[in-house]
Formats: structure tokens, sequence, C-alpha cells
């Protein structure tokens, strides 16, 4: 099911783990599944600043699936509002995160997480996005400079 005019529901909700532990990974709730529209349309506006595809590698976390990655339960992917991916037409991980921490998208946390991908969650629209960046890697956790 198409959730915007490039992301799927599908996309969104395909896991992995969930695949190679017989996990159910869709949600059933449907705050979740609004929260999943919410996001295709945002990572929309991503893309359109990249103006290259994005891979989605994780969307929405069942709670099984999050804790099977060690993930804290409060992360947004267990709502439907943050997803991993990469653009390698655009650029690295790097790349993208300067780009977008340029932009005007009202990201509530962008991180480069290890030069292989990036992490990006938003609050819906009652909520104010900390447009908070970072950068995770062997050295740790710090902010973007």
């Amino acid at each position: 099911m198409k959730l915007s005019p490039h992301f799927t529901f599908e996309e969104l909700t395909f896991s992995q783990i969930a695949e190679r532990n017989s996990f159910n990974n869709e949600p059933q709730d449907p705050e979740i599944i609004g929260n999943l529209k919410y996001l295709a349309g945002r990572l929309e506006e991503v893309r359109d600043v990249l103006n290259y595809p994005m891979l989605i590698s994780s969307g929405y976390r069942s709670p099984a699936v999050n804790r099977v990655l060690g993930s804290k339960p409060t992360s947004f992917h267990t709502r439907g509002l943050a997803a991993d991916f990469h653009c390698p037409d655009f650029g690295n991980p790097y790349e993208i995160v300067s780009t977008l921490h340029g932009s005007d998208i009202q990201y509530d946390q962008l991180i480069c997480e290890y030069d292989r991908w990036v992490h990006i969650g938003f609050v819906r629209e009652s909520e104010k996005p900390r447009r908070q960046t970072l950068i995770i890697d062997r050295n740790g956790t710090r902010p973007w400079e």
C-alpha cells in the first residue's frame, strides 16, 4: 500500500530481524499506522532535498524487533516516526546528514550512525521538533559540528 508517492507501507514495516525470527512487524494500532503515513510524507521532504531515491533499512519496529536490536523502548521507530536509510546516489551518510542539517526540514533527531546509515525521526505537528543532530561512531555519541 502506498503511503506517499515514493514510500510504501511494506517498505516502512519490512524487517530482516522480524523475518529471521518469524515476528509480525506490521502494526495494528491505528495511531502507529497514521504515524507511518505522516513519516512517509516527511520522508518525501527528505527525498526532495536529496533529489535521489532513498533506501530504507529500518522504519517501524514492533516491540519484539526493537528488543532483539537492543534499542531503547522509547525509540521513535516503535511509534512509526523514524527511519534509517542511506542514499548512495547522493553520497555517504556524512554528506547526507550535513545537507539535511543545513536544510529547513523540521526533524526531531538526525543521526549519522557509524558512517553506514542515517537515522531521522520526526514528531507530530502538535509537538516542537528539537532539530537535534548527532554522530555515533567508534568514538561514541556526540553533537554534530
